[in-house]
């Protein structure tokens, strides 16, 4: 018996075992010492862990690393509220790259091919492909909540009078300016992902203007910086594991395993939702641009990891675009769409918005006829947009579209109950949307040469230890 097959055996026993132990104490209560069954849980997780050491790859332990996380925040939940700085630690590490990997891989794509008609083509067939696919998730939103009926029967809980957070809603021309960096330095601070774009597109156009001899040496500074923060990033994702498993923790201990009864079927909605546009929109996307959809799973199934484990698109920013580059997408084509999508195609994001502002219409018993919900979604096609880098979008967005639309407040303090919850799997689908977007925009281009996921590039090496 290979050691393979006998580590899959020892986490099925030990799971039938943790069972048959909480099975026994739904029946029995104090006749089985709660000592038994934390010492249960830990035997699982040993046997997860032996699990990753055989299998010897990084996705395997962060998915193992999730399962652990939420062990003990259930079982130790101050252990796992303390255990956030350790996540903390991992969302500054991976802040760090996404400005000097955005600026140098941008530059290079455009700067080093010097093929400015490119870059508007890429930006046009971006900008439609975003919008195509976006204005589907909303539909998909809205038909969701309306067959739920999620938001119906709620009543004003005890206590909700309390006040929101405060935000700043924003208006259509802080959303422009909120596109073009003011100082470029604050920009990168702050990580906002669009002004950096913007900035490193004319950089790399005004370098491309030169001649080749003043060219050469900036451009050849990038390729060194974009190589190097490709490597920076592999040695980070060591780290990922740990991140990740203390953000779950954190998540479990600090709202429980409980809060799943809560609100419910809100939450099935929303998964059934994003299950929906997955498998009927994304997936025919990919299948008539020719995406190897296998292969594709494989390259996202670690980003979507990290931006389910965080709630964090950012944190999967650089893994996300090293994969997609393994899978066979051009570096120029990866740096433009997949941070561009950052702000335009937030597929999750968009589906959760029109799936919640209905959800909140329902809550305070306000029927919104047909073509005030086609309205709704127009609007929300608008105030999606550009939002990347504001803190709490989400809330700022549904805050916004509640004041127009004269809806109560009340039922968005019900949704933040379970945000975080919701977050995590819109986040997800948010960076497999937009890997996928670089694949299409890649083979509508005619420079999509599909390779092995799992082969590491030719430029980069495997950190020895």
């Amino acid at each position: 018996m290979g050691r393979k097959n006998l580590s899959v055996i020892i986490i099925l026993l030990a799971l039938f075992i943790v069972g048959i132990l909480q099975l026994s104490l739904s029946y029995f209560g104090a006749n089985i010492h709660s000592t038994i069954i934390t010492s249960s849980h830990i035997l699982v997780m040993a046997a997860f862990i032996f699990y990753a050491i055989q299998k010897k790859n990084l996705t395997t332990w962060i998915l193992v690393s999730m399962v652990i996380g939420a062990l003990i925040g259930h079982e130790f939940p101050d252990v796992g509220q303390n255990m956030r700085v350790l996540s903390q630690v991992f969302l500054k590490l991976i802040k760090t790259i996404i400005a000097p990997i955005l600026f140098s891989t941008l530059v290079v794509g455009i700067a080093g091919h010097s093929n400015l008609k490119q870059v508007g083509r890429m930006g046009w067939k971006s900008i439609l492909y975003f919008e195509v696919v976006t204005t589907f998730a909303l539909i998909i939103g809205l038909i969701a909540i309306n067959i739920s009926q999620a938001g119906v029967g709620i009543v004003l809980p005890e206590g909700m009078h309390e006040t929101l957070p405060e935000v700043t809603v924003s208006t259509w021309q802080d959303i422009i300016l909120h596109i073009f960096p003011e100082n470029i330095a604050k920009s990168i601070y702050h990580a906002e992902v669009l002004p950096i774009v913007v900035f490193s597109v004319l950089f790399g156009i005004g370098l491309a203007m030169l001649d080749e001899r003043k060219k050469r040496p900036m451009l050849e500074f990038c390729e060194s910086l974009a190589e190097t923060m490709f490597k920076f990033t592999n040695i980070i994702m060591y780290f990922a594991p740990v991140g990740v498993g203390a953000a779950i923790a954190y998540t479990v201990g600090h709202m429980g395993l409980g809060i799943l009864v809560n609100l419910i079927q809100l939450l099935l909605t929303l998964y059934a939702a994003l299950i929906v546009f997955v498998l009927g929109v994304l997936l025919p996307v990919a299948l008539i641009a020719r995406i190897p959809v296998i292969n594709f799973l494989k390259a996202v199934i670690e980003p979507m990891s990290i931006a389910f484990a965080t709630t964090s698109s950012e944190s999967a920013l650089p893994k996300a675009m090293q994969a997609m580059e393994r899978l066979g997408v051009p570096r120029k084509i990866v740096a433009f769409v997949i941070p561009t999508g950052y702000s335009f195609n937030l597929d999750g994001t968009t589906l959760y918005l029109s799936l919640a502002s209905i959800f909140v219409a329902q809550a305070a018993g306000m029927h919104m006829d047909v073509p005030t919900q086609i309205l709704l979604v127009f609007t929300l096609m608008l105030t999606s947009k550009g939002v990347a880098g504001v803190p709490r979008a989400s809330l700022v967005i549904l805050l916004a579209t509640a004041a127009q639309f004269n809806l109560p407040t009340w039922p968005i303090l019900v949704i933040l109950g379970i945000d975080e919850l919701m977050d995590m799997a819109r986040t997800s689908i948010n960076v497999m949307g937009n890997c996928l977007a670089s694949c299409v925009v890649a083979r509508w281009e005619g420079e999509f040469v599909p390779r092995d996921p799992s082969l590491p590039l030719e430029s980069e090496q495997i950190i020895t230890t």
